[in-house]
């Protein structure tokens, strides 16, 4: 197994490119796989001013013939060049109502559950009623779950420094939505013993049903909700984005991972009326059991 293979933990959030794993030559008929469990904070939907803290499961297996599992993506490992990473891929696309970004697991703690509106008001929950009449998504069409469709290629630029693009289709409403997401990434392997991180940098380019659909704002969804007005995002970048993640071997089965990104939404969806907060933030730790 190469040294600076990481775990890609399972995407929380909408627009968070499915991450590939290095490529791992390994014995025929052999696979290798983690799994385990952590908490996160990340934001309700991208744009959002507020965090939840959720559970996240981790999952990442690959086979001897290429084809890997990591987190919600399915991929396959066509390249036989060790500096060149290619192949098909599957990934989901996550739901998103008026309480944000749906996921597949429960929170742990009170601030991960839904907004709930009340018809009849206390005086203590006028507050509530105000938090949840202020709610950009409140009246928003739901965003349904997508199975997209795509591939990746990756680039040694050296040992240590990969180029990855991943380049999904099929999200939105028409199913016509697509993302283009490249990033580099700096692999440090001597950091200390049992110890690896990983810094990347990236940047996302959208087509316009992409942007329209997380975005975008129609004049029924405006009529509505009483509260963003009509907007038609259009195509170009979406976001940058800047992360770390650290791995540590606590044993030949074991490993403690952790990571942190920084999202800053620019151009039209910077400026959509759904944005609270142009820059989002997200962070996790789990702990994860090889077998």
């Amino acid at each position: 197994m190469r040294q600076y293979l990481f775990l890609a933990i399972a995407s929380a959030c909408s627009t968070v490119a499915a991450q590939t794993p290095a490529t791992n030559p390994m014995p025929d008929g052999s696979r290798d796989m983690y799994i385990g469990i952590g908490a996160q904070s990340v934001p309700r939907y991208d744009g959002s001013s507020d965090n939840r803290t959720l559970a996240m499961p981790v999952l990442q297996v690959q086979w001897s013939n290429g084809i890997f599992v990591s987190g919600t993506a399915l991929g396959w490992h066509l390249s036989q060049t060790p500096s060149v990473e290619f192949g098909p891929m599957l990934a989901l696309s996550p739901r998103r109502d008026q309480d944000g970004v749906s996921f597949s697991f429960s929170g742990v703690s009170a601030e991960s559950g839904a907004r709930t509106a009340h018809t009849n008001l206390r005086p203590d929950e006028f507050r509530e009623r105000e938090e949840i009449d202020s709610n950009r998504l409140r009246d928003m069409d739901v965003i349904k779950h997508r199975v997209l469709a795509g591939g990746f290629f990756n680039y040694y630029l050296s040992p240590k420094l990969r180029l990855t693009n991943t380049l999904t289709y099929g999200s939105g409403r028409e199913r016509n939505g697509a993302r283009l997401h490249t990033a580099l990434q700096y692999m440090m392997t001597d950091v200390a013993p049992h110890h690896s991180v990983v810094l990347s940098a990236g940047a996302s380019l959208v087509n316009r049903a992409y942007s329209e659909t997380w975005f975008g704002v129609t004049q029924d969804e405006a009529d509505r909700s009483g509260i963003n007005s009509a907007y038609r995002p259009g195509a170009g970048v979406q976001d940058v984005r800047a992360g770390v993640r650290w791995n540590w071997a606590l044993s030949p089965s074991w490993m403690l991972t952790s990571g942190a990104t920084v999202n800053r939404l620019v151009g039209d969806a910077k400026d959509s009326p759904l944005v609270e907060r142009a820059t989002n933030y997200s962070v996790s730790t789990a702990l994860a059991y090889r077998f």
